[in-house]
């Protein structure tokens, strides 16, 4: 009977059960997991330039996780990248490239990247980059005396080029060196009239000696063979003349898995770009083998970084209603993340 007692009330009891967990709280800019992403993709976008220079992470503006099922979800990330000094030939690692200056003029990199990280590994689904130059106003209203940047094709640039090529060539007995792409120019105008000029070069088959019984012979070498290099040359106009040079080859690079080779065949050839202040950073890339049942495009749904500020910002506000200690210091909002240089 007791037994029987004891068996009804079990059923009459409710049955509690296990609070379904709670959904992880979303991922913050400045979240070791997002920096790990983000650090991921800017050697993508890096690895897979072929003109210009290496370009460093400013800031994260914004992430959205969307989880896909079992160890499986998809990161897009809005992020703000700088150039540094490195040109995407160099074998520096992007940790030792230096970030240009504020007052060297600098040019930012705007990125969207789409990631699957699927069993804890990444891989790049989309990308879509471009970059673009301060403001000269920006620059001048700090430091009015600074060099601002110019056309790649300026006539005062093209001539400084050929200039500190020559000027290279007639003082070295190794290789003889042919331009790829000119990376920067830029021209002062006062107190003294100075050009500066940044540039690409490759060694070809031929020694300085021998180009100048028969430059037109000199090609480039070949890939299995190819050493490139950079020149950093500044010619003083006014008010006396004077040229200094300075060119490195970095030796043949052996080219990194899954990062394709730099080299002439791969899209960097000698050219300049017509009626640009620098490379633009044009990465544009679906892959058309995404596992992600849905469109590889970047969706409309992705905050942008000003509205997650905003949204962040009415947020705090809003908790800031509610009485706290004295002393209290509210989070800070997740995105979007801490400048790691200046802002732009």
């Amino acid at each position: 009977m007791k037994a029987l007692v004891a068996f009804i009330l079990l059923i009459l009891l409710p049955i509690h059960k296990a609070a379904p967990a709670a959904p992880p709280a979303p991922l913050g800019c400045d979240d070791p997991e997002s920096e790990a992403a983000a650090e991921f993709a800017v050697n993508y976008i890096n690895g897979h330039s072929h003109h210009g220079y290496k370009f460093a992470l400013n800031r994260i503006d914004n992430i959205v996780v969307r989880p896909q099922g079992p160890n499986n979800e998809i990161v897009i990330l809005e992020l703000d990248l700088l150039e540094t000094r490195c040109h995407i030939l160099s074998p520096t690692p992007l940790e030792n490239c230096t970030v240009r200056r504020f007052t060297e003029h600098a040019v930012e990199g705007d990125c969207d990247v789409k990631l699957q990280k699927m069993d804890g590994k990444l891989s790049v689904i989309a990308s879509k980059c471009h970059s673009h130059a301060d403001s000269s106003e920006d620059v001048l209203r700090v430091c009015p005396d600074c060099a601002l940047l110019v056309t790649l094709n300026n006539t005062e640039v093209l001539s400084t080029v050929t200039a500190a090529l020559n000027d290279h060539n007639s003082k070295t007995v190794d290789a003889y060196l042919r331009l790829l792409e000119i990376g920067r120019a830029r021209i002062q105008y006062h107190p003294v009239h100075v050009v500066s000029v940044e540039f690409a070069v490759a060694a070809t088959n031929c020694s300085a000696e021998e180009a100048k019984d028969n430059v037109e012979a000199c090609q480039l070498l070949p890939d299995d063979q190819s050493n490139f290099g950079f020149c950093i040359a500044t010619e003083t106009k006014r008010p006396s003349q004077n040229l200094q040079v300075d060119c490195q080859l970095y030796g043949h690079q052996v080219p990194t898995p899954d990062v394709p080779f730099l080299s002439t065949s791969a899209g960097l050839v000698p050219s300049v770009v017509q009626g640009f202040t620098n490379h633009n950073l044009r990465i544009s890339h679906n892959s058309p083998v995404a596992s992600e049942s849905s469109s590889s495009e970047f969706p409309s749904s992705a905050l942008s970084a000003k509205a997650v500020a905003k949204r962040a910002v009415a947020e705090v506000a809003q908790h800031d209603k509610v009485p706290r200690p004295v002393g209290f210091v509210p989070p800070p909002p997740p995105c979007p993340g801490r400048i790691r240089h200046f802002k732009i």
